[in-house]
């Protein structure tokens, strides 16, 4: 179960890496939208929208329906909840670190220059 976790994941992430991608997730937040209409702010072929949003829909990111010749996209956001959870993990991590670091910086700035 957990190596299928972290295979989602990865998937996730490789989805997320590539910016073609993460602009058409964001588009797809603002409405549900045909490959072509994915790809049309990009200078991209449809055949190769048509493998960006294969990579998203192997993610879960995206569900694909077929309407007609149609091929209509819409987002499925549950995925990156699961992302979000393994990186706020990591901001748990941050938030410490930069205490500590402003910490001994205030014990430094009220020490008696020397």
């Amino acid at each position: 179960m957990v190596e299928q976790q972290a295979a989602s994941l990865d998937r996730v992430f490789h989805a997320l890496a590539d910016p073609t991608r993460r602009a058409m997730l964001s588009s797809l937040a603002l409405r549900e939208q045909t490959v072509g209409e994915l790809a049309a702010p990009f200078q991209i072929s449809l055949a190769a929208s048509s493998k960006h949003v294969k990579v998203l829909e192997s993610a879960g990111l995206v569900r694909r329906t077929v309407q007609g010749r149609t091929h209509v996209c819409q987002l499925e956001a549950r995925p990156l909840g699961a992302a979000h959870g393994w990186l706020q993990s990591y901001e748990q991590f941050w938030s410490t670190r930069l205490d500590r670091l402003e910490a001994l910086f205030a014990a430094s700035s009220k020490e008696p220059a020397g």
